[in-house]
């Protein structure tokens, strides 16, 4: 939709740079806001004397495609630019980009985003200047070339520093901010705030997970699952039970990687999780990049743009993401066999908000089961996993996990999913088992803490 403008001014130049920083666009002069032809006076170098101020008064200079015509015997002028190749270009020594049908004024932090979206680079990829080598946990990078090299996606070498360097997450003189932000020792700085909540006023259960990326991860996803309603489906025979999660893992895994791989670091907001009674969402700070709009990530074919290249690139090749792009269309794809549940990506002030939220919990295995679902049925799923899990080969699994534990109660939840070859995902749903029976507890801080058998079972 082009720009109307009865007359040239300063309010044209700067529409032209908001278009500029955008997906480009047209400022017709001489026509009202209704659309009315009110026409303009031009002598003969008004046009050129036009364009030279725009050129003048933008920085890179803009120079537009000019179309003069005539409609109902009056003269009317189209500026036309193309969305420009080295972003931002300013008006006045101030920054434009075009949203609706409106000029914003970029903040620095925008600013800054814009240029590197612009030369395609990414935060993470910078050298981050208070961390070095000495500063990376030795042991979080072993084992994510263990995890790589067991995918064969990809070969790293055994040496650390070789490995890393391969993926240009470290160089001889620097550590990037990817490198600190997915194996730093400490407290990166950047948390995920989850919670359980009655209603936006009431909060039941709040914590503040910090670490790692990955660590942070699996601490949200076990948060996740010791929260969330379990039904107990009665398969074959009265001892063979089937556990019907209230969400779909995959699909709460996906939305949660979302957030983590793709949020805006530069941004001081923590990823915030709440969980209430039939709806979980996901806030993630930052907005879309590049041209994505939020009509594109409901479709299965856009064209996915990664923010944080080199830390998409590491949870790819450890396995936890697929491709990108493909995050959100597994998620449609999950909840499908959850006929009243919808899933929901839109973007709100300064970030991301995903949504997953169902009017009927499933109960049964049955595809279309939720649908007749009473709400006394409902109320009587319970809160936690309460019934033992009967089957054969999760008993040989929950015996392994007990004992791999008694040999190292510090063991991780990436090791046992290559110890046992099997996902992480089931890792983390055998654990949430094992915890809710109370066979097991985990004691201390996530980083330096340890998992605790409280009976073999």
């Amino acid at each position: 939709m082009p720009e109307f403008k009865t007359s040239f001014g300063d309010e044209v130049i700067e529409t032209l740079s908001a278009f500029a920083n955008s997906k480009g666009g047209t400022v017709l002069i001489g026509v009202c806001d209704d659309g009315s032809i009110s026409g303009v006076n031009l002598g003969k170098e008004t046009i050129q004397r036009w364009i030279n101020e725009i050129k003048g008064k933008t920085l890179p200079g803009v120079v537009p495609i000019v179309d003069e015509t005539e409609l109902e015997g009056k003269a009317i002028v189209a500026f036309k630019v193309q969305e420009f190749p080295v972003k931002p270009v300013a008006f006045r020594g101030r920054y434009f980009q075009r949203l609706g049908n409106a000029n914003h004024r970029l903040s620095v932090l925008e600013i800054t985003q814009l240029t590197m979206q612009s030369l395609q680079v990414s935060w993470d990829s910078y050298p981050n200047p208070t961390k070095s080598w000495n500063n990376l946990d030795a042991e979080s990078i072993q084992r994510f070339i263990e995890e790589v090299n067991s995918r064969n996606r990809f070969r790293l070498e055994e040496n650390s520093f070789d490995a890393l360097k391969k993926l240009r997450l470290v160089s001889d003189k620097a550590v990037t901010n990817a490198a600190w932000l997915l194996f730093g020792e400490e407290d990166t700085g950047f948390a995920i705030h989850v919670g359980r909540l009655k209603s936006p006023s009431v909060i039941l259960d709040d914590k503040l997970l910090k670490g790692n990326l990955f660590s942070i991860v699996d601490q949200a996803m076990n948060y996740i699952l010791n929260q969330i309603k379990v039904a107990s489906e009665v398969t074959g025979t009265s001892t063979s039970r089937n556990e019907i999660f209230e969400y779909p893992l995959p699909a709460i895994r996906e939305v949660l990687l979302n957030a983590v791989v793709h949020r805006d670091y530069m941004s001081p907001s923590d990823i915030q999780i709440k969980i209430f009674d039939n709806k979980i969402t996901f806030f993630s700070p930052g907005q879309l990049v590049g041209n994505l709009t939020e009509e594109d990530l409901m479709r299965n074919d856009y064209q996915a743009h990664a923010r944080n290249k080199l830390i998409a690139e590491a949870f790819y090749l450890r396995g936890d993401i697929e491709k990108y792009g493909s995050g959100l269309i597994r998620v449609r794809q999950e909840i499908e066999s959850y006929p009243t549940m919808k899933f929901k990506f839109e973007q709100v002030s300064n970030g991301m908000l995903a949504t997953l939220e169902y009017s009927h919990q499933k109960i049964s295995s049955t595809k279309h089961s939720a649908i007749d679902v009473t709400e006394n049925v409902t109320e009587n799923v319970t809160e936690n996993v309460t019934e033992n899990v009967t089957d054969e080969t999760s008993q040989k699994r929950h015996r392994k996990i007990l004992e791999v534990m008694a040999a190292n109660p510090q063991v991780t939840t990436s090791d046992l999913a290559i110890k046992m070859d099997v996902s992480r995902r089931t890792v983390l749903r055998d654990i949430a088992k094992l915890k809710s029976d109370g066979r097991i507890s985990f004691v201390g801080p996530a980083k330096k803490g340890y998992w605790k058998i409280i009976h073999q079972g």
